[in-house]
């Protein structure tokens, strides 16, 4: 069993756990991933690392609520406990000086670039970084990346910011008034996002990794359910990725597999919900 330290809600619908797991955070590394249950009914989610404290040993992740087992999750205490916490899982993000890169987050993968972005102006980069949200609200961990963050722009929908757009509609000017500065690409989020920020980086030549997020069950490439095509070659998100170069991904093949069992979700939270909160 492992202790919930903290749950908060950052933002609506997106939540923020902080989990006891001294093992874990020893050991974890920027990209890295756990698999946490909620609890002995529910489904093992894979989770990205956002943050972690070694000293007191806690792992931190940022996660969407989606269907009925990370619901659960919205609804844990401090002190509650869950049944399973594996990790730390999945290949470490390759961190170098490299000049300036770019990390691109949007939704959950906010909180999941930032492990990424710390450790590579550690490294000595110039890191811009690119925050996708809707709104100015929905932008959560302000202060924490303008510690790490050597300019921040933000695509959004609203008119609070001067990047209003897509993100490939920002990404590209981005790129354009870099002048070739920028050498790599980092992005996480949802599947829709990150394919559209390595179609925009593609006609530039930049290598851009993008953190995939197929259906998991084990995280070990025991079970292949997390099977992905990467230049003509079948992968494993799990323990190939969780991050490829988003200019060889089959994104065809990857967007219908992440709607397999899209209905299926949505019937069992319903169901859930019902029998909970009647």
């Amino acid at each position: 069993m492992a202790r919930i330290v903290k749950r908060e809600r950052l933002v609506p619908n997106i939540h923020c756990l902080e989990i006891e797991a001294p093992e874990i955070a020893r050991k974890c590394q920027p990209g890295q991933f756990i698999i946490i249950m909620p609890d002995e009914f529910g489904e093992r989610i894979p989770l990205t690392v956002a943050d972690w404290d070694r000293q007191k040993g806690t792992v931190t992740c940022v996660f969407l609520i989606v269907g009925t087992s990370t619901r659960k999750l919205s609804l844990l205490q401090s002190g509650d406990e869950v049944p399973v916490v594996v990790g730390p899982l999945g290949r470490a993000v390759e961190i170098k000086k490299l000049g300036t890169v770019m990390c691109i987050g949007g939704c959950y993968g906010i909180g999941a670039i930032y492990p990424v972005a710390r450790a590579l102006k550690e490294a000595g980069n110039k890191v811009l970084t690119l925050i996708d949200v809707k709104a100015d609200y929905l932008f959560y961990w302000k202060d924490k990346f303008a510690q790490i963050s050597d300019k921040i722009f933000i695509s959004s929908r609203d008119y609070i910011h001067d990047c209003q757009g897509y993100v490939p509609r920002v990404l590209k000017k981005i790129i354009k008034e870099s002048r070739q500065e920028i050498k790599r690409v980092y992005s996480s989020g949802c599947t829709y996002l990150m394919y559209t920020c390595a179609q925009a980086t593609k006609p530039a030549g930049i290598k851009t990794l993008v953190s995939l997020n197929p259906i998991m069950v084990d995280g070990t490439g025991m079970c292949g359910a997390c099977r992905i095509t990467v230049d003509g070659q079948t992968k494993f998100a799990c323990v190939d990725g969780p991050d490829f170069d988003g200019h060889l991904v089959d994104w065809d093949e990857l967007f219908a597999r992440r709607k397999s069992y899209f209905d299926e979700e949505i019937q069992s939270l319903c169901y859930w919900e019902k029998k909970t909160f009647p």
